[in-house]
């Protein structure tokens, strides 16, 4: 079982590497990628926006209530926001990619390659990789990173709704404590976790595409492994991310 996992680990890793060596390959599949790109963006920009309203509220919410008890409340406006941006917004977007287009990727490949398209384009002299899956990856990330922006602005401004509305802030300080604890890293770390996310969420599900087992049975479980994985990886990226972050980048005014 370990065997295997090294086993599995070890192509999941060769093929994001043959796709960022093929990024660079001509022809590039244009088309393609702008067809997976609004595809990706079509199935997830709406539940994106939808989903970043509660998070902002709950945590501008939960951050209030414990800057309250603090007596600290001038700085729930930057805790808040801080928060929706540098970890809320990327894994909202995460999320989504990964549950809603990456299973679509995920699906499509794995039915092309038991119909034995892909195996028939290797035949040919046509790259599945880069024919196929770097579009799609490409398409995810972009994605992720626009997507990122939206989830930023929505989230914080349900944050300060409901912060100023049903707890009674006041939005000069709500705006001056953001920009008191507040810094552009934050927004720069904020897009490439985007990013990376976007690119995890691409490479697993293509992974798991290329290789199903079982026929169309296997092409179902091969989806809710790299939905699984995905998170499994997300979580674990997010944490060494933010990390290395905290550690290098001083807070403002330290």
């Amino acid at each position: 079982m370990i065997t295997g996992g090294l086993r599995h680990t070890g192509r999941l890793f060769a093929l994001a590497a043959e796709v960022g060596r093929s990024i660079f390959r001509r022809p590039f599949q244009f088309r393609e990628f702008v067809e997976q790109f609004w595809f990706i963006a079509s199935i997830t920009i709406l539940p994106a926006a939808l989903v970043s309203i509660p998070f902002g509220a709950v945590i501008a919410l939960q951050v209030g209530s414990l800057t309250q008890q603090l007596g600290a409340q001038s700085f729930t406006g930057g805790a808040s926001v801080l928060a929706v941006i540098q970890q809320a917004s990327p894994l909202i977007v995460a999320l989504l990619i990964a549950g809603a287009g990456g299973s679509a990727i995920c699906a499509d490949l794995g039915s092309r390659k038991i119909r034995e398209e892909l195996d028939a384009m290797e035949v040919m002299g046509v790259s599945p990789v880069q024919r196929l899956v770097v579009p799609r990856v490409l398409a995810t990330m972009g994605v992720a990173v626009l997507l990122n922006g939206l989830v930023s602005v929505v989230g914080t401004l349900g944050g300060y709704f409901f912060n100023v509305i049903l707890q009674g802030g006041t939005p000069g300080a709500y705006l001056s404590s953001f920009s008191a604890l507040a810094q552009l890293p934050d927004l720069y770390i904020s897009e490439f976790k985007a990013l990376v996310f976007g690119f995890i969420a691409g490479i697993v599900a293509a992974y798991r595409g290329l290789n199903p087992r079982g026929g169309p049975k296997g092409v179902g479980d091969a989806v809710n492994q790299s939905v699984v994985i995905t998170f499994m990886l997300l979580f674990f990226v997010n944490m060494v991310l933010t990390a290395v972050y905290l550690n290098i980048v001083p807070p403002k005014g330290g």
